[in-house]
């Protein structure tokens, strides 16, 4: 089922499959990539508990193998919307023996959109229901309509982290896995990386290193969609690679895919979130559309 939350600002559509953002809508401009299936059929799947590959799909805890996917399996899942009202909803997903086939620890798994004028809060909540510390990976992978505004192009737009001190690209194999060759990135004298379809040709860049707020915006379109991300040590920019999809992807990461070739174990992959258990784990990203009239 699909729940629209309005606070009379901003209008966003979320589906109970994976709790996946359908639409954000703001004076009746659409910010959000709507799913065609020629460049990319979703539109914001939400992440957990794996951030992007696997190798060989498998990783192991206690010497035991396990299979997920890419992304891991909360997208593919229907959540429970736990909590509805006119300006926030929150999906629900307990693990059961579906997840712990993939994933062995039990979870509880919360995912809150709220509105707050221009800006829509993106809330996750991991319970560890479980006798022994989980690990987990969480993120968001929206994607943004580029150009925002008809009449612009692609190349009008640029993504400018404000923020950033000493931005490194994590470096990634042909196939997405992490080969070690980090590199410096170089932004433009404002932090800026313009966009151009060719950036995308060898798959995501990922940074680390550029702080907390990433904008997409162009100096000649007035709009722009901003992402917060307080909680996200690493940020991802993508579109389907060697085609000119014209949308953007800015996605939060709280960690990283597999290293090439190895099957990783989750209790010595040390970028991924450690919960112990009983313990609750909370994070959160916030999509802010300008302009905005109010301010």
């Amino acid at each position: 089922m699909e729940y629209t939350i309005d606070n009379g600002t901003l209008a966003v559509t979320i589906s109970s499959m994976g709790a996946q953002m359908l639409s954000i809508r703001k004076g009746g401009k659409e910010y959000m990539w709507q799913r065609d299936r020629r460049y990319w059929g979703d539109c914001a799947p939400n992440i957990f508990p794996y951030v992007a590959r696997l190798t060989d799909g498998k990783y192991t805890v206690d010497g035991q193998t396990y299979e997920m996917g890419t992304h891991g399996f909360i997208r593919r899942r229907e959540l429970e919307p736990e909590k509805c009202a006119e300006t926030s909803v929150t999906f629900r997903l307990d693990s059961d023996a579906d997840t712990e086939k993939q994933y062995p620890w039990r979870f509880c798994y919360r995912l809150t959109y709220e509105l707050d004028h221009s800006s829509l809060n993106v809330i996750a909540n991991v319970e560890n229901r479980d006798e022994t510390t989980m690990y987990f990976g969480i993120g968001g992978h929206p994607g943004f309509f580029v150009p925002i505004s008809d009449g612009y192009q692609f190349e009008d737009y640029y993504v400018e982290f404000p923020d950033a001190e000493q931005p490194i690209r994590i470096g990634f194999t042909d196939t997405c896995f992490r080969n070690g060759m980090d590199r410096a990135y170089p932004l433009d004298e404002k932090n800026r990386i313009f966009l151009r379809h060719e950036l995308f040709d060898d798959d995501a860049i990922v940074l680390a290193g550029v702080g907390y707020r990433a904008r997409l915006a162009s100096d000649r379109d007035p709009h722009s969609v901003t992402v917060d991300f307080p909680d996200y040590p690493y940020f991802g920019l993508w579109h389907r690679p060697k085609t000119d999809a014209p949308y953007v992807c800015l996605e939060p990461w709280s960690s990283l895919p597999a290293r090439d070739g190895v099957i990783e174990d989750f209790a010595r992959q040390k970028d991924l979130v450690a919960l112990e258990a009983g313990r609750t784990y909370q994070s959160r990203w916030t999509v802010t559309i300008s302009p905005d009239p109010a301010l």
